[in-house]
This record gives C-alpha cells, sequence and structure tokens, in this order.
C-alpha cells in the first residue's frame, strides 16, 4: 500500500510539532505501507526549510488549507498521484483539540477500504441539519486528516468548492451575515458561536475562540469560509458517491473482524458514530432522518454590486 501525505501549513512557528508528529504517525502506525510526505506552506516569503525536511513548496493562502493542498496535488500531477492507493490531506492542526482517532487510522485499517469509494477520517456532526448552497446536510469529515483514493480527488476537481465570500458576508460585525445569503440561519448560528462563543451545544469550544469586532472580521470571514468548504467538500464527496467512514468505527471494525478479508459493509454515518468502541455517541432518530439525504448543491446567486466586501484570507491553517 502507498501513502502520499500533504501536509498544509502556515510557517514553522504555529503548531511547530506537526511535522514531527506526522513523521511519528507514519513510521509507527503505517510502517507496514510505503509512505511519501509533500510539505506544502501558505506562509508569505521565503520557505523555512531545515537540513533533512521532506520536500517543501510555496502556495497561496487564498483558499487556506485548500489551496494548499491544491498546490500539492498539482505538484505531484495527475499520473503521480495515481501511483498512490490513497492520498493523506493533514493540516499542522491534525493534533489539536479531539485527536484520539489519528491513532486509530492505521495500515491494516486503511488496507481494508483500498479501492472503495469512500472518504476516511472523522465524522463530525451537528445536532439539527443544515443548509448550504442548497444542500442539506448534517455530517461532515474533520478536514484536518483525511484519506481519500486519488482518482476520487482528481474528479472531484477543486477541492475550495466556494472561493468567493461577497454572496455569504455582509462586511458588519454586528450581522456577519448577508440577508438571503445561501446558507441556512441555524448554519449561520453555528458557525458564529464556534468561532467566538460557547460552541455548538455539544460541550466542546473552539481553542481560538475570539471576539467579532471590525478588527477580526477578516479572520471570521476567512474562517468561516474554511469551514464551509469542508462540509461542502463532505457534500460534494457524497455526491459522487462516495461514503464517509468514520476512522474510529474502521478500526472498532477491523479489530472484531481480523478473520474477515474482505472490505467491511459501511453502515449509515450514525451507526458508524454509535459503533465505535470509544467516543460513541448516539445521535437522535429525528436529526438522523433529516440529515440522511442530501441535495444538489446550487452556486450561490451573485453579489449585488452594493453588497458588502468579500472574504479576506486569514493566515493560520
Amino acid at each position: 500500500m502507498r501513502i502520499l501525505s500533504i501536509l498544509a501549513r502556515h510557517g514553522r512557528e504555529k503548531y511547530a510539532g506537526a511535522l514531527a508528529d506526522l513523521r511519528a504517525f507514519q513510521a509507527t502506525r503505517l510502517a507496514s505501507a510505503r509512505c511519501d510526505l509533500l510539505v506544502v506552506d501558505n506562509a508569505p516569503g521565503p520557505l523555512a526549510i531545515e537540513p533533512g525536511d521532506p520536500e517543501t513548496i510555496p502556495a497561496s493562502d487564498a483558499d487556506r488549507e485548500f489551496s494548499a493542498w491544491q498546490a500539492g496535488l498539482a505538484h505531484v500531477g495527475a499520473a503521480g498521484l495515481l501511483r498512490y492507493d490513497l492520498v493523506h490531506l493533514v493540516t499542522s492542526a491534525f493534533r489539536v483539540l479531539h485527536s484520539r482517532y489519528v491513532d486509530r487510522c492505521d495500515a491494516r485499517a486503511l488496507r481494508r477500504i483500498v479501492g472503495a469509494r469512500v472518504a476516511v477520517g472523522h465524522v463530525d456532526y451537528y445536532d439539527d441539519p443544515v443548509e448550504l448552497l442548497g444542500a442539506r446536510s448534517q455530517h461532515w469529515l474533520r478536514s484536518s486528516f483525511l484519506f481519500l483514493p486519488p482518482a476520487e480527488l482528481l474528479a472531484l476537481g477543486p477541492l475550495a468548492g466556494i472561493r468567493d465570500g461577497a454572496p455569504f458576508f455582509s462586511g458588519d460585525p454586528a450581522r456577519p451575515f448577508r440577508p438571503g445569503a445561501p446558507l441556512s440561519v441555524r448554519y449561520q448560528r453555528y458557525l458564529v458561536d464556534w468561532l467566538t462563543g460557547p460552541g455548538t451545544g455539544q460541550g466542546t469550544e473552539w481553542h481560538s475562540r475570539f471576539a467579532l469586532t471590525e478588527a477580526t472580521l477578516p479572520f471570521f470571514e476567512a474562517k468561516a469560509l474554511a469551514i464551509m468548504n469542508e462540509h461542502l467538500l463532505a457534500i460534494r464527496l457524497r455526491e459522487r458517491g462516495n461514503t464517509l467512514v468514520d476512522a474510529t468505527w474502521l478500526a472498532t471494525w477491523v479489530a472484531r473482524h481480523a478473520w474477515w478479508p474482505r472490505r467491511p459493509a459501511i453502515p449509515d454515518w450514525t451507526e458508524q458514530l454509535a459503533r465505535r468502541d470509544q467516543d460513541a455517541v448516539v445521535v437522535a432518530a429525528g436529526a438522523r432522518q433529516a440529515g440522511a439525504g442530501v441535495t444538489q448543491p446550487r452556486p450561490p446567486a451573485p453579489a449585488p454590486a452594493s453588497a458588502g466586501a468579500p472574504a479576506r484570507s486569514g493566515r493560520t491553517a
């Protein structure tokens, strides 16, 4: 099994141990696989490269980690990517917040899904479905650490499904979303509460919360756009027929079916979360039914000429 890891970072200083942590993960959890590593740095200025570093290339920060990964995919090229069984998209923040699932992504588990149309990572969810660009959805894969087949990445096209924030943002920190923006009011509330408040009601708070002011509005817009692109990536993968696989559920299944030589039958995402051997969670039946389906996303309507400023890029991965 061959795996290419593409690490998106914004300079060496923030999450300074990320590269060493990723190399240690490859050496231990993926020891029986053949792993390559490409670092893509979207910080401005000269690349910070030290002796012994893996290949490192620069990238735009226009779409945060998504533009970094896009530069990495382009650098390797289609023919190069197809020599791998899986592409591992990872950010320098992969060990931040809840990260126990990371060490469940081992070679034994990943071999079970090679060749399948899946994406493997940590399934996150909201208590209630949200709408984004006309698509109704409730769950997604955390984009800081996920594995995908290279053919599906190539077929997907640009990883950032939303490049322009103008249809979404008002330019007013008191009401940061434009009236009629193509995302539900519930999703707007989740985004504001996660980035600036008490979280989304699931007992977890973001590690970098901040007050929403004129000064922090550009960062809010950039981070909110990245979160929407994370969720939209899951929506687009499902639309292409890919199944989202929770890494902890997959490791649980493999541990219990070591004798079974075939791929697992992958259950509904809510069943995956309920059957984890750690961090198991039962999603309410009503929410499960409401969030099960997904409709084709629609592109956002162009913003009127008098609308507020477009989204601005942040600088942290």
